[in-house]
């Protein structure tokens, strides 16, 4: 299994992605508001806007599983219930590596649509 903290594409390390249109499974859910590019532990913040009330969640790169460079729209690999119900985000510990393992552990515990299980492998 990939690491959560790591993109499957690492060409998007070196784009700067902070602006980018946010689209889970289902729709659109908001806009890249921050990015953290570290070795293994990279991340989005993204501001929801409207959709939750203006919450900001913390993705974990591993959850992206597309980018459109030219209009701007990156892809997730989860719905937006499964981003509404993630730990909240926390504005004072999201670069803390215990408040990642927590979302992580969340994000890891839900199977992206067309993934098989491990019990189905």
């Amino acid at each position: 299994m990939q690491n959560m903290w790591t993109y499957r594409d690492q060409i998007w390390t070196t784009t700067d992605l902070t602006g980018f249109k946010v689209e889970a499974l289902d729709g659109e859910i908001g806009s890249v508001d921050e990015e953290n590019n570290g070795t293994g532990s990279s991340f989005l913040v993204v501001d929801t806007g409207p959709w939750i009330f203006g919450k900001k969640v913390l993705l974990p790169a591993g959850v992206i599983d597309r980018v459109d460079m030219q209009d701007r729209h990156l892809f997730v690999n989860r719905t937006k219930d499964e981003i509404q119900n993630a730990p909240e985000f926390d504005e004072t510990r999201y670069t803390d590596s215990a408040y990642r393992t927590e979302i992580g552990s969340y994000y890891e515990s839900r199977t992206p649509v067309g993934t098989a299980t491990r019990s189905q492998l």
